[in-house]
């Protein structure tokens, strides 16, 4: 069912136009972007199948791309590639909203922030977060790649950075695409190497977050810092 079959005052850009954005539910929001379904599934169905398969609107602007490769009536280059157009505007959005905060001021400010920009990494990446003394972001960099251990990820470079940008403390962040975000030892013998390090600079630790598709923790939060 193409959404030109529905009642006039049934399809969501005529309800849109005529009562606003908020008038829509999600699932007429992302029926009116897609337009149309599928031989045996309507476009209303093929939107709430997009929520229900990602944990609604928030685990959709999370997708990557292959994923959404992978849902039927989703196949078309063209549709897709409208779809990921509207997405990367939204987490675009989203991520300048919390770039202009008055300060990171809460883990979970810090959490949803690193999910917009690490949870959908293939692979396991190591950023910083390097904050001034107000908790307000200077810069958000990416400074490793790969299987992450504690000879991999270099202190003396991360130190370099944070002095770079004149930091008053700093966040440190991966990523795990496995989904888990339980720290390992690893992780945690990581994070006290670069506590020391960056001590010896008088610049501050604040947290290490881990994010993976839909779920973040804060080891400050655990009490592991």
């Amino acid at each position: 069912m193409t959404l030109l079959a529905l009642p006039l005052d049934a399809r969501p850009r005529e309800k849109l136009l005529t009562r606003g954005p908020g008038a829509l539910s999600d699932t007429e929001l992302l029926a009116l972007l897609l337009r149309t379904g599928m031989p045996g599934k309507d476009v209303y169905a093929l939107a709430q199948e997009l929520f229900t398969r990602f944990g609604g609107l928030a685990g959709l602007l999370l997708a990557a791309p292959d994923e959404l490769a992978r849902v039927k009536g989703l196949g078309g280059p063209a549709k897709r590639a409208e779809l990921l157009a509207v997405l990367e505007l939204a987490r675009r959005a989203m991520g300048q909203q919390l770039r202009t905060r008055q300060g990171f001021d809460s883990p979970g400010t810090v959490k949803h922030f690193l999910q917009l920009h690490l949870a959908r990494q293939p692979h396991e990446v190591f950023a910083v977060m390097f904050l001034d003394a107000q908790n307000r972001l200077i810069e958000l960099e990416t400074l490793f790649r790969g299987t992450l251990t504690q000879t991999s990820v270099y202190p003396r470079e991360v130190v370099v950075r944070a002095l770079h940008h004149e930091a008053a403390s700093v966040v440190l962040a991966h990523n795990h695409p496995s989904g888990t975000v339980q720290p390992s030892r690893a992780d945690e013998a990581l994070t006290r190497t670069l506590q020391s390090a960056l001590a010896l600079v008088d610049i501050r630790v604040l947290d290490h977050v881990i994010v993976a598709p839909g779920d973040s923790l804060s080891m400050a939060e655990r009490g592991l810092l």
